[in-house]
């Protein structure tokens, strides 16, 4: 632990120079399509994939605590859990850019800059995933939320889009101080930043109970702002609508799974002897969120607005995977729920990725296929495109065989297994909300099949590639949906090794 092991944060650095480097190069690109600049970044970004799927590979083969290394003198840690995540949201952010070429180019976004923050922006994410210390956990939030306030604000002549920025950025900074007192109130309360010390000075009782327990809360509601869950979920709805598609992927997709990751990291591998007091606040959370996220995007007409809202309700029901009641890795109860809502957050993420990359391949400059009813008669008029729609659409309401229907089931199947009362009663809520959910995505369904477009709707213009990742997308939702257990088995691997090591 007090050795630095810089091999550790390999992938962090080589993602550092890389984005150092896509922008000095951009300097000399005159290509006002800049394709050099985007080309390099995905190269970059697929080498730091590279790099976590290889490093993931090694720490499977692992035994026990052995999966886990430390580094930076114990500020950073890597494990398989890490490297998972982390290869995902690597992943998930070439997907991103890829999706948003054609559309920021038709805006004027098509600059270095947009590419550079992007890099960034999965920098932050990095250091969360594989942060071990609180103030690690800060400095790579912040790295990350910056990046995105920034991005969103990209659209300066937008006053939407200025608008949408200026409350993410007061909001966000709302949350990161939340998430900043809570992290100084526990070090008051444990005197140390470094998780396992944390964990230790919990378990042995040296700790002031009553500061600590305030700290916990902030942490929590710092938590809900960062995954946008009721009651913190004022900002979505309007970034999701007002940001630019292409930011608002951004912000729905990668940085999720960073969330997920410092919610592990701080509440289950930290503050596990305080976990009566976080559950029953996250039970609240994600039952309130079910309910007014779903309840909210019933009346919506924008089909951004209607996929923040529904987001909040997706959230909250992965919430509901943290919530085992014995919280040990050695219990079944505990593994199975962690690796239900780990699998729930890395197939939403790739759901939403498709469900907003389609809304950017149907944009036109001067034309935003924001409405639901933009998508009126689509499959007449592109077939193909509509079925991928649908897909994504019954991924999200939970129909089988999509995977989002695996997802559900087994959150739920790890509440039901824990044979307490209260929480079959909390399985059975979740499934009356998620029927309440269904109704908003077949509407979308409705809408695109049963209704006949405005008239001057523009016409459905090819994008080359962008429709080929789109079908490779829709296609990995269907697939994992009828061949889900693979992907379960290396999340529940990966989770059990983390909360081991």
């Amino acid at each position: 632990m007090n050795q630095m092991n810089w091999l550790v944060v390999y992938p962090e650095i080589l993602l550092l120079v890389a984005a150092c480097v896509v922008a000095l190069v951009d300097l000399t690109v005159t290509d006002p399509k800049r394709r050099l600049t985007f080309w390099l970044t995905q190269a970059s970004l697929a080498a730091v994939a590279v790099m976590h799927a290889m490093a993931l590979q090694v720490g499977l083969g692992a035994e026990g605590a052995a999966a886990s290394v430390y580094g930076m003198q114990g500020l950073v840690v890597s494990d398989p859990m890490g490297h998972m995540l982390a290869l995902c949201a690597a992943l998930a952010m070439m997907l991103t850019l890829a999706y948003a070429g054609p559309y920021i180019g038709e805006r004027e976004l098509l600059k270095g800059e947009f590419f550079t923050l992007a890099m960034f922006v999965l920098l932050g994410i990095s250091v969360m995933i594989s942060a071990n210390n609180f103030l690690v956990i800060y400095v790579g939030l912040e790295l990350m939320s910056l990046s995105l306030y920034a991005l969103a604000a990209l659209r300066r002549d937008h006053a939407v889009a200025t608008e949408a920025a200026m409350k993410y950025f007061v909001l966000g900074a709302l949350a990161s101080g939340f998430l900043l007192y809570g992290m100084s109130m526990l070090y008051g309360a444990t005197r140390s930043l470094d998780l396992p010390e944390v964990f230790n000075a919990i378990q042995t009782g040296q700790i002031n109970a009553t500061v600590l327990t305030f700290g916990v809360v902030f942490i929590v509601a710092g938590l809900g702002f960062k995954l946008g869950v009721v009651p913190f979920h004022m900002w979505v709805p309007d970034v999701y609508q007002g940001a630019p598609t292409a930011v608002t992927l951004m912000i729905a997709g990668a940085p999720k799974l960073a969330a997920f990751a410092i919610a592990i990291r701080l509440l289950v591998e930290g503050l596990t002897g305080l976990a009566h007091d976080w559950q029953q606040m996250l039970i609240v959370l994600s039952v309130l969120s079910m309910a007014i996220g779903n309840l909210a995007a019933i009346v919506q007409t924008n089909l951004k607005r209607l996929l923040a809202y529904s987001a909040i309700g997706q959230l909250g029901f992965m919430l509901l995977g943290l919530t085992p009641t014995v919280i040990d890795a050695n219990t079944q109860s505990a593994a199975n729920g962690y690796s239900s809502a780990m699998f729930y957050m890395v197939t939403y993420v790739l759901t939403t990725l498709g469900t907003f990359g389609l809304v950017m391949v149907l944009s036109r400059a001067g034309f935003e296929n924001e409405e639901v009813s933009d998508l009126a008669g689509l499959g007449k008029r592109s077939p193909w495109l509509a079925g991928v729609m649908t897909i994504f659409m019954f991924s999200l309401a939970g129909v089988p065989p999509m995977v989002g229907f695996y997802a559900k089931f087994a959150v739920l199947q790890s509440l039901i297994t824990t044979n307490v009362a209260g929480y079959i009663v909390l399985a059975v809520v979740a499934v009356l909300l998620s029927l309440i959910a269904a109704y908003y995505y077949l509407r979308v369904v409705k809408v695109m099949y049963f209704e006949e477009p405005a008239a001057g709707a523009p016409a459905i213009e090819s994008r080359g590639g962008v429709g080929v990742l789109l079908a490779c997308n829709g296609g990995a939702v269907l697939l994992l949906g009828v061949l889900p257990a693979g992907l379960m088995a290396l999340c529940r691997d990966v989770v059990v090794r983390a909360l081991v090591g």
